[in-house]
């Protein structure tokens, strides 16, 4: 295939077709923002973003690794790793390209996604083309500075729920699910793999090397309230597809909407919950302010939220205070007929309404809350 020949819709297209015969997604958003992703991988050095792509699951055996092993066909020299140690990783992706493709992640954070800060800041940091992490080399007596390079695209496949917050803010988050009886996927061969995704993988290359170059300059249209670092991470794969032409730029902004949406409906952090949740309570309720004992009545009897056993106990009013502080959101006392109550209030300085106009998405029609309590 010569460049004058070179179809970028036509080769997103087989990429599609081809990674979608090996696995099977939770819908149709999934696959096409991979294909974009890879084609990425071929010129991430003209971005100065590189968004991560998370595959999350309920349970082992949804498909997350199957995902990165056609990957490894596709993108632009692979590192596929289990458990690589951070200065490992420092310096492949200093000697780089490479693109890290790292299996069971969650595995080496724990719980509450905390633990192994050096991975943490390299996966963090090289989200940025600029971007370096500094560590410290020699003994005592001859100390000096390394500042290593980091900027790599990287797909990291792990159970939900122990992915570092700072992490999947910085992703594409894909929510992987077992295949039904029904959903049929093509058994995975690893030579006939090989052979087949190398003709694809090569005009993925050939054309990126054409194209790179003035895709990294552009500065695509973002769908409609897609904003901030959405916008950010979404912006070199929504370039990709304006290059491609055809369906791509009309599939790709679908594909945006889609995960964004999906991103803000599903809060990222115990704090983004919270806020979340209390928004409803207000709402649903329609008052404007309530006391400590009524909101954490109401967080308790929550049945798929985590305020009942918030870390191995219900959530209490020390603890409340202390989540809401971080958004400068304070206990506040009010009068309510001859009594004093201390609780929360939507309106003010200190109230929930600040915090939920900076932090949350714009609410619904029906969630807008009225009245007083």
């Amino acid at each position: 295939m010569t460049t004058t020949t070179l179809n970028g819709a036509q080769i997103l297209d087989d990429v599609q077709a081809f990674l979608s015969r090996y696995n099977a997604f939770p819908d149709e958003h999934c696959a096409p923002m991979l294909a974009l992703w890879y084609a990425h991988t071929w010129g991430a050095e003209h971005f100065y973003i590189t968004p991560r792509v998370v595959l999350s699951s309920a349970e082992p055996g949804s498909g997350k690794t199957r995902v990165l092993e056609v990957a490894r066909h596709l993108v632009r020299t692979p590192e596929m790793t289990f458990s690589a140690t951070p200065a490992a990783l420092f310096r492949m992706v200093g000697a780089g390209p490479i693109t890290i493709l790292f299996d069971e992640v969650d595995a080496i954070f724990d719980n509450k996604g905390g633990g192994n800060e050096d991975l943490r800041a390299l996966v963090n940091a090289g989200y940025k083309r600029s971007a370096t992490v500094a560590r410290c080399k020699g003994d005592a007596g001859n100390m000096v500075i390394e500042r290593f390079p980091v900027y790599a695209p990287a797909a990291l496949a792990g159970i939900a729920g122990n992915m570092p917050d700072t992490i999947t803010t910085r992703a594409i988050t894909i929510h992987m699910r077992r295949r039904r009886p029904d959903e049929r996927v093509e058994a995975f061969r690893e030579r006939k793999v090989e052979e087949q995704s190398a003709p694809i993988r090569e005009a993925l290359a050939t054309w990126m090397e054409v194209v790179g170059e003035r895709v990294g300059a552009a500065y695509p249209d973002m769908p409609e309230g897609v904003t901030d670092r959405a916008a950010e991470i979404w912006e070199p794969l929504l370039a990709i597809a304006d290059f491609a032409g055809g369906h791509w730029p009309e599939t790709a902004r679908a594909a945006c909407l889609h995960f964004v949406t999906a991103a803000q409906t599903n809060p990222t952090s115990d704090r983004i919950r919270l806020l979340s949740d209390l928004r409803t309570v207000f709402a649903d309720r329609g008052v404007t302010r309530m006391s400590t004992v009524e909101i954490l009545a109401v967080l308790h009897s929550m049945e798929e939220a985590p305020w009942g056993d918030f870390y191995g106990r219900p959530i209490n009013a020390r603890q409340l205070a202390m989540e809401l502080s971080a958004y400068g959101v304070k206990v506040t006392a009010f009068k309510n007929g001859a009594k004093t109550f201390k609780g929360y209030v939507i309106d003010g300085a200190h109230g929930l309404g600040d915090a939920w106009a900076r932090y949350l998405p714009e609410p619904k029609a029906d969630e807008n809350s009225e009245g007083e309590h």
